[in-house]
């Protein structure tokens, strides 16, 4: 005999039946919680600065700077030569600290250029912690307005790698500099997610990046270098952004380099060499 809806048996089966259909989606809504609340451990992986100065902190051009905002004192590497042609402002990746990515002192010595390099929010020395995308963009803001002045009449390249190329690009859309470097960049942490974790909304993102919207607002030069194996953020990103663009970006897609070592490449070094010597 067929069981009856409204018997006690169908109907506890019923709620049973409701309550495991419930539980995925309260696990899936939980998980989109933890990122939203907990964005900043998935993007952001600062190391602490080491016990003992890297040895660049003993060479006497390179000098520690403080740039000081609100609710926080970021701490930066300033390579500074008696009679430098220029200055690149550089805003490196998510993982580190200013000791693992202030290394290439003596190529920027070789073309003639100061450095200055920031380190965010919890990175090595600086202290605070990252809040907000607009945070993050008002202290990257304050660390140009505190060196930029030094270098009234020289042209400076906004330069940005990985994580720093949407901070970078989104500057150099409001300063004009003579060259934007982006290396390894990204189309927007909204594009980046959808690949990776499709199953995550982008209104859940928190930190958008669109660095798709604002390079076409860069009135000057682009330069673009993407490793070709690069697993993490594909050449597809620079591709894309090379055509938002338009006539005033270049691509160079670096056949032997990944995502961590494009740095290492003589492609990309002598690259990056020629485009210091056209400015």
């Amino acid at each position: 005999m067929p069981i009856s809806i409204r018997s006690p048996l169908a109907r506890r089966a019923l709620r049973w039946l409701a309550a495991l259909a419930i539980i995925p989606l309260l696990l899936y809504s939980l998980a989109l919680a933890w990122l939203w609340w907990r964005q900043e451990r998935l993007l952001f992986h600062p190391d602490p600065w080491p016990r003992q100065d890297p040895p660049v902190l003993s060479e006497p051009d390179v000098h520690s700077v403080w740039v000081d905002v609100a609710g926080a004192r970021l701490h930066a590497l300033h390579l500074r030569q008696p009679a430098a042609r220029g200055l690149v402002f550089f805003l490196h990746g998510n993982a580190g600290n200013l000791a693992s990515w202030f290394v290439n002192a003596e190529f920027y010595r070789r073309a003639g250029f100061d450095l200055f390099m920031l380190d965010y929010r919890g990175y090595g020395r600086s202290s605070g912690q990252i809040g907000s995308e607009a945070q993050l963009m008002a202290d990257v803001r304050a660390a140009w307005r505190q060196v930029a002045p030094l270098y009234a009449g020289r042209p400076v390249v906004v330069y940005g790698r990985s994580l720093g190329t949407g901070l970078a690009a989104q500057l150099a859309a409001e300063v004009s500099p003579a060259l934007t470097v982006l290396v390894s960049p990204y189309r927007s942490m909204a594009a980046l997610a959808d690949e990776q974790f499709p199953w995550v909304p982008t209104a859940l993102l928190r930190y958008p990046l669109r660095t798709d919207a604002v390079v076409a607002r860069i009135s000057g030069p682009l330069w673009l270098v993407h490793g070709e194996r690069d697993t993490l953020i594909p050449p597809t990103h620079s591709e894309a952004l090379r055509e938002a663009a338009g006539a005033r970006a270049r691509l160079l897609r670096v056949p032997d380099a990944g995502h961590n070592d494009v740095h290492e490449s003589p492609n990309y070094l002598d690259g990056l060499r020629a485009e210091l010597d056209r400015l």
